[in-house]
């Protein structure tokens, strides 16, 4: 359905006080995009309050890279106008910051490794002339022995003695070693984000950003060389800036090499959690909007059995396999099977946690979104179109469960309309099919939705409330 609600407490009765979190999961560059246009839908959607109010953000990869904005402040609405440009605060993000080369890597490895090699025959035989002298001494009992009893056994232990002596105590260094550790370095990210925070008066530090906004920022990456996971944030890991947290989380493996930060190698924050619910639970949120951009598609394939020449076929009467589109099909799927699965793991578990009395509200794509789930994940261009398609999702997968999505949403103060979302259809659906369809729809997504009281959005509360 696209939307998955853990819900625990008593949605008829107001909370006096909640603490609401955002969880934002991964997606790489066009799941970040992906992202931003569903969190421009969810603002529409939000009446009394902005995506920018909430009391927790928790963000991992690329979600990490938009919940850092968010929690200065930062609307979805200004991060979409940095995708075409046109934003006053945020410069735009180019290929270079995503795509900047593990320079240093690609050329020291391999040279490093030629020089080992060069130099290992050599050092071998260096080895092999200085262990001559002991030589005799060292096989001499062996020796004696196989003159005596020239057996099998004997003649191994003397071959052992030799070898100990002759053989070389130097490895070889590993041709792998010549292979980076990553294709890209993700610190022009870093600098790009440090800079725009900069520029808009947003500390790059976690303590003085829950000070300045009252707002606890928490981003989780892993410990390369203890696999373990490391939260960063204001009353957690915080000895280093957000900016660097943010790079650290957002390494994805072989695709950047690893984020080397006060002496950590970091990775991705999605290798041991999908999206870290447990941090705003374990930091006391009641409500939970989680957004993951990834989930399988379900593909439909209809097979019929059939007998051809006295044998039995299978052949297909509908749809067409993934396989046949090709490995990027078949890893994609897979990929976003696993991350996927844990999460739903994960949410289970809370459903069966007696301690747990709050809400979870999961928000992901429809099942069924081909154009989705063909878009590259780390295709750069591609970024104005799953802005789009993250819109659609959004408002899609809440419209299919409006009525108990509102009624959460009510009970913790956060009132609802679809008149802004269905508002931004309308002027998308204007923008056609031709050659300059991806920036008008751009620009429809770039433009603030006002927040006025629900009494003025026309009718009663409860006639608004039904929309």
């Amino acid at each position: 359905m696209g939307i998955s609600i853990v819900q625990k407490s008593d949605f008829s009765k107001k909370k006096r006080n909640p603490k609401v979190a955002l969880v934002l999961a991964g997606g790489a560059v066009s799941g970040g995009a992906f992202k931003v246009g569903g969190l421009k839908a969810l603002n529409d959607f939000l009446v009394n309050r902005k995506v920018t109010d909430f009391d927790v953000y928790i963000g991992l990869s690329a979600g990490a890279f938009l919940a850092a904005p968010l929690a200065g402040g930062v609307s979805p609405e200004e991060m979409l106008k940095s995708l075409d440009g046109s934003s006053s605060k945020f410069k735009q993000l180019r290929p270079v910051d995503f795509y900047y080369p593990n320079f240093r890597e690609w050329v020291t490895r391999p040279l490093s490794v030629w020089l080992g090699l060069a130099t290992f025959l050599p050092a071998v035989i260096y080895d092999f002339l200085k262990a001559i002298p002991a030589l005799p001494g060292s096989v001499y009992g062996a020796a004696r022995t196989y003159a005596k009893d020239p057996s099998y056994t004997n003649f191994e232990a003397v071959s052992k003695e030799l070898a100990k002596v002759i053989s070389p105590r130097r490895q070889p260094p590993s041709l792998f070693r010549a292979l980076p550790s990553g294709i890209f370095d993700n610190v022009a990210l870093e600098r790009y984000l440090a800079a725009n925070m900069a520029s808009n008066g947003i500390p790059n530090d976690f303590s003085e950003l829950y000070k300045l906004r009252k707002k606890e920022l928490y981003i989780a990456a892993m410990n390369l060389d203890t696999a373990e996971r490391v939260i960063f944030g204001h009353n957690e890991v915080s000895d280093v800036t957000i900016s660097e947290a943010v790079q650290a989380s957002t390494a994805l493996p072989g695709f950047y090499k690893p984020a080397r930060i006060r002496g950590v190698d970091y990775v991705d924050g999605g290798v041991r959690h999908t999206a870290n619910i447990d941090i705003a639970i374990d930091h006391g949120a009641d409500l939970i909007i989680c957004y993951n951009p990834f989930r399988p598609f379900h593909n439909r394939v209809d097979v019929e059995a059939r007998e051809v020449n006295k044998k039995i076929e299978y052949v297909t009467t509908k749809g067409d396999y993934l396989a046949s589109r090709g490995m990027r099909s078949v890893l994609n799927q897979v990929f976003r099977t696993l991350l996927h699965s844990r999460l739903q793991i994960g949410l289970r578990k809370y459903v069966d946690d007696m301690k747990f009395k709050g809400d979870i509200i999961l928000i992901e794509p429809q099942e069924q979104d081909i154009r989705f789930f063909e878009i590259n994940p780390l295709a750069f261009w591609d970024r104005a179109q799953s802005a789009e398609r993250g819109f659609h999702s959004v408002k899609t997968s809440i419209e299919k469960k409006y009525p108990q999505v509102r009624g959460i949403l009510s009970s913790y103060g956060i009132e609802t309309t679809r008149i802004y979302v269905e508002e931004d259809i309308r002027q998308m659906r204007k923008a056609g099919r031709r050659s300059d369809h991806s920036a008008k729809v751009l620009r429809v997504l770039e433009r603030e939705t006002p927040k006025v009281p629900i009494k003025l959005l026309g009718g009663s509360r409860k006639s608004t409330q039904a929309d």
